[in-house]
């Protein structure tokens, strides 16, 4: 057999690397497993009889009473492994610990208002298609619906400044249905992804209310600052800003921190680097010679 001794060796040897990261001891990291559990609690609220267990009649008090515990317990252990993993190991327990504790209680009781506003994004998305027959449909079968729940869930969390945790929930709806929202972006009412593989919001994106992406759309940056040591400049405004009841169709670009204006029409397969003004129309138009950019309020728009 062969001898693995200097592997070992050099593969224990982790204090060379800059990817270690033991945490603080007798507190794990963030559990994958734990926090797809903690998601599919949140779906259970906010989507009773949809998901979890069956809702019969007069049982909904106790349904909720049990989710909520559950929950409550489940996501302060995640929360403190996402803090105890960024503070530094000399860091005191017990303030992280009731840290911990007072997110997740605040997190549960913004649960109604979540539910309110993904209410609205239900109706949005089986509004904009006309293949959908109910609202249930959208809640049971819909990747866009998915992706936007898991995008709520972990905003909110965003919003406590709770680390890692965010980041790890929106990734598991970009596993699972090829759309990337990133947690920090901020995503008003009746919001709709329509099919939906490949979208792809940025972590400054501002979307306003009804607004309706498409597959294959990216919200993005432009260009990447560096620092002096080539590394990207960190936490810069550098994705687009969209206003109200815009649409954007499939695989269509928009870099940059520009502004695309209140009812917008962005067609597909258009590259943005500019900014939209409001109640603009932009897609190809087939021309005799060349194909050229046109929107409805003036004749030529240069990108």
């Amino acid at each position: 057999m062969h001898n693995f001794d200097e592997t070992i060796a050099k593969l224990s040897n982790i204090s060379q690397s800059e990817l270690h990261h033991y945490g603080i001891e007798g507190v794990p990291f963030p559990s994958v497993p734990e926090l797809k559990e903690v998601v599919e609690i949140c779906r259970s609220l906010l989507f009773p009889g949809y998901y979890g267990k069956s809702i019969v009649d007069g049982s909904l008090l106790y349904h909720m009473g049990v989710g909520v515990e559950r929950l409550y317990e489940k996501l302060a252990k995640q929360i403190e492994a996402g803090l105890t993993f960024v503070q530094a190991e000399n860091e005191d327990r017990k303030s992280l610990h009731e840290h911990a504790r007072q997110c997740a209680q605040t997190f549960v009781d913004r649960l109604p208002e979540l539910r309110n506003t993904l209410a609205t994004d239900v109706v949005a998305m089986y509004r904009n298609d006309p293949a959908a027959h109910n609202l249930g449909e959208v809640i049971l079968c819909y990747p866009g619906m998915r992706a936007i729940t898991n995008y709520r869930i972990a905003h909110l969390l965003e919003v406590l400044q709770v680390p890692l945790i965010p980041r790890m929930i929106t990734e598991l709806a970009h596993s699972e249905t090829g759309i990337d929202i990133h947690p920090g972006a901020t995503i008003g009412e009746s919001f709709a992804i329509d099919h939906g593989t490949g979208v792809v919001i940025g972590a400054t994106a501002i979307l306003g209310h009804h607004v309706t992406l498409y597959q294959g759309v990216t919200l993005g940056a432009k260009n990447f600052p560096q620092e002096e040591d080539g590394s990207l400049v960190k936490g810069i405004e550098r994705h687009p800003i969209l206003g109200n009841h815009v649409v954007v169709y499939a695989n269509a670009t928009i870099l940059g921190r520009i502004n695309i204006g209140d009812n917008a029409v962005i067609g597909g397969n258009l590259w943005i680097t500019r900014n939209v003004p409001a109640d603009t129309k932009i897609f190809y138009k087939q021309d005799p010679q060349h194909l050229v950019y046109v929107a409805s309020t003036f004749d030529d728009y240069q990108i």
